[in-house]
Order: structure tokens, then C-alpha cells, then sequence
């Protein structure tokens, strides 16, 4: 029974670890955005004036 319960803790505490290592591997990473790259003007539609 002390055997199971041993295995149980250490199987925890090793679950526990990986996942505080994977959350603090995904907070540092750092993410990127493309820019958007502007639209040309003279598509054949004409933007209506702002008001």
C-alpha cells in the first residue's frame, strides 16, 4: 500500500513539473505579427467620404 502511494506522489510531482515547464516555455515565447500590407486605392471602388 505505502509502495502505491510512494509511486502515486512521485508520478504527481512529475506531471506537476512538466507542466510548469511547458506554461513557462509558452509564456517566454515570443510571438510575431506580419504587417498588413497596405490595400491599393484604385480597385474600381470608391470609398465613401467620412463624415
Amino acid at each position: 500500500m505505502i509502495t502505491v502511494l510512494v509511486i502515486s506522489i512521485i508520478v504527481i510531482l512529475i506531471v506537476l513539473a512538466l507542466s510548469v515547464l511547458t506554461i513557462g516555455k509558452g509564456y517566454s515565447y515570443k510571438h510575431t505579427v506580419d504587417p498588413v500590407e497596405p490595400l491599393p486605392e484604385d480597385e474600381g471602388k470608391k470609398e465613401e467620404p467620412q463624415k
